[in-house]
């Protein structure tokens, strides 16, 4: 495993242009969201999404949230309307992720086998910087039942040297999941209740 220092606030182009190349050929990466530290590899690299599920001990049936880098990112991969985009445009970036319909280019192992995608724009730079050429898993960087780590050390001590490269940023800020909501149903259904459900509340009453 490869540990690169990244300022939080500024992350350095080169550090960022480096992981993001790793990425691409296939390489997984533990980095800081606004939320928790996230494992990610890219999206349609499915040899690459594998080892996220074997390193997490993660069920195949179960889904892995992406994450992209703009709002007009998403509609590379998901199906929006004027409905939904209204809403992703006043919450994100920001601690959610969003349950919506998966377009085909999407690999049907990501989602479970199934039609829905988990997508998310956290409001952090680092991940976003990560996520400006593809889509990348932003699923939590620890074993599959064990508490969401805040801080690199608490990922490297859950999933040993297996990711090919860390980020050490500090501590996320946030140190809560994020909150899930399924935008595929009308009225709009909370799934998971985590970071960021007073903001969210507000657009939904």
């Amino acid at each position: 495993m490869k540990i690169i220092r990244v300022d939080p606030d500024n992350p350095e182009k080169e550090k960022m242009g480096m992981v993001r190349d790793s990425l691409h050929c296939g390489k997984t990466v533990v980095y800081p969201t606004d939320t928790v530290y996230g494992l990610g590899a890219n999206v349609f690299n499915e040899d690459a999404l594998l080892k996220v599920y074997l390193m997490k001990g993660r069920p195949l049936t179960k889904p892995v949230s992406v994450c992209v880098s703009q709002v007009k990112d998403i509609q590379q991969i998901a199906h929006l309307n004027p409905e939904i985009d209204d809403i992703i445009k006043k919450i994100l970036p920001g601690p959610y992720t969003l349950i919506l319909n998966k377009k085909e280019v999407v690999p049907l192992l990501i989602t479970g086998g199934m039609d829905k995608i988990g997508v998310r724009i956290p409001d952090n730079s680092i991940c976003r910087e990560l996520s400006k050429e593809f889509p990348i898993t932003t699923t939590s960087a620890n074993i599959s039942g064990h508490p969401s780590p805040v801080s690199a050390q608490e990922a490297r001590k859950d999933l040993d040297d297996h990711p090919d490269i860390l980020i050490d940023s500090g501590p996320c800020s946030g140190g809560i999941s994020s909150t899930v909501v399924d935008l595929t149903v009308s009225p709009p259904c909370i799934l998971r209740e985590g970071a960021g459900m007073e903001k969210l509340l507000q657009f939904m009453e």
